[in-house]
């Protein structure tokens, strides 16, 4: 028999931001840097020297080392450094899953820049768990094994099988007792802080350490893993290991090598592999320490709640605006698509994804730097949507006379907006106003006409009046003039992933713009009603709602919950000390905003009494009071069989989780979730065993946009916007639990910082529909999706299409990609010059889509998430072209 390989893999876990700040965490990378690159150099380190699975350690370390960027290119071509594939080390469940194809494009595509070949090991060492959806993920990048700990308490061998959601299979490398700092602790005792080397101890350790993977791992080649959280190379150790790998031995060989090696010859053994686990990997941690010490932490889901819906915010923007509308301006009115900017903006948003990043565990100061990166990021994303669509806009058939505007009204989604739309219309100041009465209040008067040239009566809701605008000439210094602001509501419907052209007009003969009354949707001073649903707002400010198609009541909706909260940025601490103060018994004052026939809008102003902190020299609420202000404005359009949430808060009280509550009176034994590619089955009801493990499970879970409960006769979906925790109660009301935020004081290796308490006012967003006997997968991912993009207008004047307009031969309205199906589009962008469309479906079973896509491509080609085809080029024939997608499956074409 051939000896056994042990492949020993230097590295180090690079957390580029936690208990310090980035630049002084910079300051520990480049001597740790300089030191391994010397080392290389001079051939006192071997080699190669892996960086933390991520790239930009390296982007970091020649920001500051400039003049060794030649040198690091050689050492990356040689193999003695190994980076990728990954950008940076994200979490999964907190960033979307098209953050995740690009971060791992964009780590993989700067090693090749730089001249290296980038890893295809899927190295996830310290993620707080890992979606169901990532072995599909690293497959369709090439990458055939992953590298992991936490979320799975698998530890009977050091290998096993992870099968997807959609059935995918890469064998899996679990690290040991201590994670990926196992051979740190054992053998290089990084955790005794005044630990002495000594060359016998060492030798006797690494021997001890050595066997013991030799009897854990169950397929001939062994992993010696050395990279624990930013550890130096160990230079006295590592002479030791030096001094192992020459002895002569019969049954083993040790190498200095990759996670690459390894994996090569990991994948030949995969059929001695017996462990198999699928789905999700969120386990919390089982067993007691130091037997494993593998935690789960899922408090960050809650964590930082700004940082969340900033993220949400950026994902939006670039996904949903910025990518697929330039594609449709490249296509249309043959406008640069800007890759560069598009490149710029995901470095900056990509940079915030780090797992103690866009978790919410660090220090304040590192999540102050990270809202520098967002608005980097949302700059760059909006401007490049206001180019896009004013282009588009500017080039529709037909002029814009002295007394007009157009509004061109874009949806970026692949399926038609249809219903009523909210809008903000900028009339010039110049236009003619109206008073009411003795001219208490004037109003700019205005009718508005659709694409086909009839007036759309319309629903008037506010107005801000002489806001100061700008208008920007190449050649011309900026001009700045003042409109009239108006919002209004108004039936209109918006072509899939497209526009449409409405006129606005100054009245011809009369200065007054009115229409017909209708009757509105507000039934009583506190209740509305349309075709689908009625509201009743109660006393204490919760909604009674009843679903007339399924004929079912649902009752208590949006009831507020504040308990203790005495944990940080990992954990919501449980106080065993606590008090829940729910809204059922608070004060409710309702004010009617909006009544009209197109939509109806009542503001609920809940005022809660609860303990102003946590007395953690008594652990237990505090005996002082505080009033907790909670102001909801609740919206039901006509049409619409979902009801509209936007709630601010006041937050004056610390040391608490916030939640709102909506019972479902579902008889559900398990809910769903959206994932990143996925739809996810959960039960409801806790592990029995729980309380037999290290780290007690929790009823939280992470979504995307929205959680689902029902049985055969009724339930209840939230979709909400930047708000990633929710729970469906193991109670008899099976009442959904949307975390709004987390206010805490403590922060890592700190005496406690101001900064995670929220202190000061916060919006959340969420929609509301009660459900039938059946949950439609699909239309709540794009609910979702709506919710977190809206829609964009573009106005001009006639100065503006004098600046902006080329051929002027666009329709009034169209639709540059639609899908009919069921599946969910994710991503419509130019890569290379072609244009890609991916999707995936949420479902177990096999589905059928159809793409109709106006535009001037002639070749279909199936890639993977690398653009590398899998299949052969086929002829499209006509706009319209059938997709077959097996069940969860993530399908990428390529149109060219």
């Amino acid at each position: 028999m051939t000896k056994r390989r042990v492949h020993y893999v230097l590295s180090t876990h690079w957390d580029r931001e936690w208990y310090q700040a980035f630049q002084h965490f910079r300051y520990r990378l480049v001597q740790l840097l300089d030191e391994v690159i010397d080392g290389l150099e001079d051939g006192r380190l071997k080699g190669p020297f892996t960086t933390d699975g991520q790239t930009i350690m390296l982007e970091d370390y020649l920001e500051v080392r400039p003049e060794r960027e030649d040198l690091v290119r050689q050492l990356l071509r040689e193999g003695k450094l190994v980076a990728g594939p990954w950008y940076v080390m994200p979490d999964e469940f907190l960033v979307s899953g098209e953050s995740l194809v690009r971060n791992l494009r964009m780590g993989r595509d700067l090693v090749r820049q730089m001249g290296g070949t980038p890893s295809d090991a899927g190295f996830g060492c310290d993620l707080f768990g890992h979606n169901s959806q990532l072995p599909q993920i690293l497959k369709g990048f090439g990458i055939e094994a992953a590298f992991i700990w936490r979320g799975v308490n698998y530890n009977a061998t050091r290998n096993f099988i992870w099968r997807g959601a959609d059935g995918s299979e890469i064998p899996c490398y679990r690290f040991g007792h201590i994670g990926y700092s196992t051979y740190a602790g054992d053998v290089r005792h990084a955790f005794e802080l005044h630990f002495v080397f000594d060359a016998e101890q060492a030798a006797a350790d690494l021997e001890a350490f050595l066997q013991k993977q030799l009897e854990e791992t169950e397929v001939r080649p062994v992993l010696l893993f050395d990279g624990g959280d930013h550890q130096a190379w160990d230079q006295d150790v590592y002479g030791v290991l030096l001094e192992r790998m020459a002895q002569e031995d019969e049954e083993i060989e040790i190498v200095h090598g990759t996670l690459d090696a390894y994996m090569e010859e990991l994948l030949d053994e995969v059929e001695r592999i017996e462990g198999l686990v699928e789905g999700e990997l969120r386990e919390p941690g089982r067993d007691p320490e130091p037997a494993d010490s593998q935690w789960l932490i899922p408090g960050v889901l809650s964590s930082r709640v700004g940082i969340k819906q900033a993220n949400a915010a950026c994902q939006a923007l670039l996904c949903h605006w910025a990518e697929p509308l330039s594609a449709m301006a490249s296509d249309l009115v043959g406008a640069e698509y800007p890759q560069g900017f598009l490149n710029v903006a995901w470095r900056w948003l990509l940079k915030n994804h780090p797992h103690d990043s866009i978790c919410g565990c660090s220090i304040d100061q590192v999540h102050r730097d990270m809202r520098f990166r967002f608005s980097q990021c949302r700059q760059i994303g909006e401007r490049l949507r206001i180019e896009a669509c004013r282009g588009l806009a500017a080039n529709v058939e037909g002029e814009v006379a002295d007394d007009e505007m157009r509004v061109t009204v874009f949806n970026p989604l692949p399926v038609a907006h249809e219903g009523v739309a909210t809008l903000t219309l900028e009339i010039p100041e110049e236009w003619s106003t109206f008073d009411e009465f003795f001219g208490f209040e004037p109003k700019p008067a205005f009718r508005i006409y659709d694409a086909e040239g009839e007036e759309i009566a319309y629903q008037r809701m506010e107005q801000a009046m002489g806001q100061i605008k700008k208008r920007l000439n190449p050649v011309r210094f900026p001009e700045s003039y003042r409109t009239d602001d108006v919002t209004v509501s108004l039936p209109l419907d918006v072509p899939a992933l497209g526009y449409t052209t409405l006129t606005v007009r100054a009245p011809e003969d009369d200065a007054f713009t009115r229409h017909p009354s209708a009757v509105g949707l507000t039934t009583t001073e506190r209740s509305m009603e349309n075709e689908h649903l009625a509201v009743v707002v109660e006393a204490n400010g919760t909604l009674t709602v009843h679903d007339k198609e399924n004929d079912e009541t649902y009752r208590r909706l949006l009831t507020f919950e504040s308990c203790a909260d005495i944990g940080d940025g990992w954990f919501h601490g449980q106080a065993v000390n606590d008090e829940a103060y729910l809204s059922t018994g608070s004060p409710a004052e309702v004010a009617l905003v909006e009544n009209g026939s197109m939509l109806s809008s009542l503001r609920v102003r809940t005022r809660m009494q609860v303990p102003a902190e946590f007395d953690f020299s008594d652990m237990r609420r505090a005996d002082e009071m505080a009033t907790l202000s909670l102001d909801s404005l609740i919206t039901l359009r006509k049409g619409a069989d979902w009801i509209e949430v936007e709630t601010t808060v006041d937050n004056v009280v610390k040391d608490h989780r916030l939640r709102v509550l909506f019972p479902s009176g579902s008889g559900a034994q398990s809910y769903l979730a959206d994932s990143p590619y996925d739809v996810v089955e959960r039960p409801i009801a806790l592990r029995s065993d729980r309380h037999l493990y290290r780290e007690l499970e929790v009823e939280t879970k992470p979504q995307q946009h929205w959680t689902a409960v029902h049985d055969a006769q009724r339930g209840l979906a939230v979709v909400s916007d930047g708000l990633l925790e929710t729970a469906v109660r193991d109670l008899p009301q099976r009442p959904i639990a949307l975390t709004l935020l987390r206010a805490t004081g403590r922060t890592v290796m700190t005496d406690g910082e101001p900064d995670g308490q929220l202190q000061g006012r916060h919006t959340f967003r969420y929609w509301l529909l009660p459900l039938g006997e059946r949950v439609n997968r699909t239309r709540l991912c794009y609910l979702g999706q709506r919710l977190a993009a809206g829609l964009y207008t573009a106005q001009l004047q006639p100065e503006d299409m004098a600046l902006h307009r080329d051929e002027g031969d666009l329709p009034s309205s169209a639709s540059y990609l639609a899908l009919e199906g069921r599946a969910v589009v994710t991503s419509v962008r130019q890569v290379d010059g072609a244009l890609e469309v991916r999707m995936f479906n949420p479902l177990e079973e096999e589905i059928e889509a159809e793409l109709t896509l106006d535009a001037s491509y002639d070749r279909v080609q199936r890639v993977n998430l690398e653009s590398a085809p899998v299949e052969e080029v086929q002829p499209l024939v006509g706009d319209h072209l059938a997709v077959t997608l097996g069940g969860k499956e993530i399908a990428t074409l390529r149109f060219s």
